[in-house]
């Protein structure tokens, strides 16, 4: 099963910056259970939605020819509680990227309030892997999460030919 955790891109530069939006809703079945009567969106969820906008900045800088992974959590910092009702915006920034990996940093806010500062670090690994038995279809890069990257694009476009400003 794969998760999509962002909704939307907001921004996207390609090989700089990206934002996206989290809208946190009672729908969502792991806040019933986390915890039973004060549900909040578990910090790992935030990391993932962080890792998702990120990983998708880092893809694209590379044209989605390489299987962009999670390699390791430089930082994860949280300021306080995410609840059903919240959007949360996801910032994330290209820092470093090299054919073997890429770095950015981040930060989750509500409104104006700083709710997590995250930074990653990605990994190339049909670079670092090279000869291992990898598909050889871009399993990280489906057409689910790409499609959010598209969805923005034609948001752009469709805003740019009824004379409205394009969101990006």
């Amino acid at each position: 099963m794969r998760w999509i955790w962002i909704d939307k891109f907001t921004e996207f530069e390609s090989g700089r910056q990206a934002v996206a939006v989290k809208n946190v809703t009672l729908a969502e079945e792991h806040l019933h259970d986390h915890f039973p009567g004060f549900p909040v969106l578990p910090e790992c969820l935030m990391i993932e939605a962080m890792a998702q906008t990120a990983g998708i900045l880092v893809g694209e800088a590379g044209n989605f020819q390489e299987k962009v992974v999670l390699a390791k959590i430089g930082k994860a910092v949280f300021f306080d509680y995410v609840t059903p009702g919240d959007t949360l915006r996801i910032e994330a920034k290209l820092g470093t990227i090299a054919p073997e990996a890429a770095s950015t940093t981040g930060r989750i806010t509500r409104g104006d309030q700083i709710i997590a500062e995250v930074d990653l670090m990605f990994s190339h690994i049909d670079h670092n892997l090279a000869g291992k038995k990898f598909p050889e279809e871009n399993f990280v890069f489906t057409g689910a999460i790409t499609s959010l990257l598209r969805d923005f694009a034609l948001g752009g476009a469709e805003a740019d030919s009824r004379g409205r400003e394009s969101p990006g």
